[in-house]
């Protein structure tokens, strides 16, 4: 039996979640937040099998899988980098 890595993705977002909801110092927030990027990363992976159920990694799903990942890498990666941009510059006061 072969259990697609995605499931992986799955359970790991789960446990972060509740280790989120009872977690809140600043040393498990760096840690959270790897392993939630690590189970993202495996759930985006595997798009294509989440679309249509089935396996199409090598069919032409398999290409629009890897282009829904890279437009989520995009999407998330811009509102990272807008939203995160002058942290360590010095406040100005006014």
């Amino acid at each position: 039996m072969h259990i697609h890595h995605y499931v992986w993705g799955i359970l790991l977002l789960l446990i972060v979640g509740a280790c989120g909801l009872v977690e809140r110092s600043p040393r498990w927030r760096v840690w959270m937040g790897l392993a939630y990027g690590v189970g993202t990363a495996l759930v985006i992976d595997e798009t294509a099998i989440l679309i249509n159920l089935k396996d199409v990694y090598w069919d032409r799903a398999g290409g629009a899988s890897i282009a829904v990942a890279l437009l989520i890498i995009a999407v998330a990666g811009s509102l990272l980098a807008l939203t995160r941009g002058d942290r360590d510059s010095p406040r100005k006061l006014q």
